[in-house]
């Protein structure tokens, strides 16, 4: 699926991240990813962004649409027709309050988009954010802005999270009904993220122990971004059997 490259900035964005068993994440990934590792741990986990001034690089910024979005990710290697490696992450779920993403997402844009309802504070340093799909709770996370970053994460450090996640640039979904995978790459000129502390996480998706067994899945650590230029590009196509 290929779309006209589009820019915009993104106005708020935490990534909060968790270290899971690989084996346990494996049975969530397409047959041709494998989880990228940390230290013996995959890492999956939850982008939460707001994104503003929306649209095609040839158009002015005042015709750009916002709106804030979720994909639930997980951080990923596959190989290439060279034979070399890859990375990026696979998005098994993307959720957003704009109607437009949610009817274009998975026809006209790369991955399905679930309609859903977001509720959010952010001031003062202290953010709040609860997702709701259906009347049903998603995603909640209450969390602060700080500068330090927490010593019992699996990353030796924020610069080396940091690198982890830059690198992380492209992304793949399903497209319903299909053995493809779309692919969208996200391109940032000037990265730059911060630590945020934690405070309260719940997630329908990581906290199910049918999915998740609760000795195969923590929380690590989270990151903000802020007030970032950024493009989307799409990416080749890939094929898969599960």
């Amino acid at each position: 699926m290929n779309i006209p490259a589009i820019k915009g900035i993104i106005r708020r964005r935490l990534l909060l991240n968790y270290r899971v068993s690989p084996e346990v994440i494996q049975s969530h990934l397409p047959d041709n990813f494998r989880p990228k590792l940390v230290k013996g741990h995959a890492i999956a986990g939850i982008c939460l962004i707001r994104l503003e001034q929306v649209r095609p690089t040839f158009l002015p910024a005042f015709t750009g649409i916002k709106s804030e979005n979720s994909a639930h990710r997980v951080a990923v290697e596959w190989d290439d027709e060279n034979g070399g490696t890859k990375e990026g992450v696979f998005v098994p779920r993307r959720d957003t309050d704009s109607l437009l993403n949610s009817l274009a997402g998975g026809r006209i844009f790369p991955g399905v988009h679930h309609h859903s309802r977001f509720e959010i504070t952010d001031q003062n340093g202290d953010i709040s954010i609860k997702v709701t799909s259906n009347d049903a709770p998603l995603v909640e996370v209450h969390a602060k802005e700080v500068e330090t970053f927490p010593e019992d994460s699996i990353f030796e450090s924020f610069e080396e999270s940091s690198r982890f996640f830059e690198n992380g640039c492209i992304g793949y979904s399903s497209r319903p009904n299909s053995s493809r995978l779309d692919g969208l790459l996200l391109k940032v000129s000037n990265w730059q993220a911060s630590p945020l502390e934690v405070q309260k996480i719940e997630s329908s998706f990581f906290d199910n122990p049918e999915h998740f067994p609760e000795d195969a899945i923590t929380f690590d650590h989270a990151l903000l971004m802020r007030d970032i230029p950024h493009e989307w590009h799409s990416e080749p196509e890939l094929s898969h059997s599960k």
